[in-house]
């Protein structure tokens, strides 16, 4: 069958180019979703441990000396406050790359809109948003080591039950987050 003059065939090295560019900016959505889906998931944690806080509440332990000051208290609220502050920043920092990429790869011809995105700023980009979901994380994790206080009683006051609840939360958020952030960088980097 002949080639129309309306639907020119397309040069192959452009069909691979573009395709390629489709798969791989389609790999950073997908990246981008799953970071807002996560950051969406500690949100909710942030919102369940400021239900939890309420001044004069008395810890689990048998003995008044292990039960929290209001200072805690105000630790907590200032915590939960600032990685929900980190993981909206992370999140929106997201959902704009995202934006512009589906923008950018938007396949209606008659679009009035069209982002360019450089690589390298989808990339501080993806950079800026991780490091907005690792500082959530890190408050979350001091958020979490008060309301384990709270609920458990002080750890200066040697409960054995929050020394051990904090000393797993310790290992085991840091942990992750060794992980994530070494593979960050190394996509970062090549």
């Amino acid at each position: 069958m002949e080639e129309s003059e309306t639907y020119p065939k397309e040069n192959p090295r452009r069909a691979s180019a573009s395709s390629s560019s489709l798969a791989t900016t389609s790999v950073h959505v997908t990246a981008l979703d799953g970071l807002v889906n996560v950051n969406s998931l500690f949100t909710i944690a942030v919102f369940v441990g400021l239900s939890l806080t309420t001044p004069g509440q008395k810890s689990l332990e048998d003995r008044t000396a292990c039960d929290v000051g209001i200072d805690i208290v105000k630790k907590l609220l200032v915590f939960e406050v600032v990685s929900f502050s980190f993981f909206l920043f992370s999140s929106l920092v997201a959902q704009g790359l995202k934006l512009a990429i589906n923008l950018l790869n938007s396949k209606d011809v008659d679009e009035a809109f069209r982002a360019h995105i450089n690589l390298k700023v989808l990339r501080l980009g993806m950079m800026a948003s991780a490091v907005g979901s690792v500082m959530g994380c890190l408050f979350l994790m001091l958020s979490i080591v008060n309301v384990i206080q709270i609920r458990l009683g002080m750890l200066s006051c040697g409960s054995k039950s929050a020394i051990h609840a904090v000393s797993a939360l310790l290992v085991l958020v840091t942990s992750a987050l060794v992980v994530y952030i070494s593979t960050a960088i190394y996509a970062f980097l090549h």
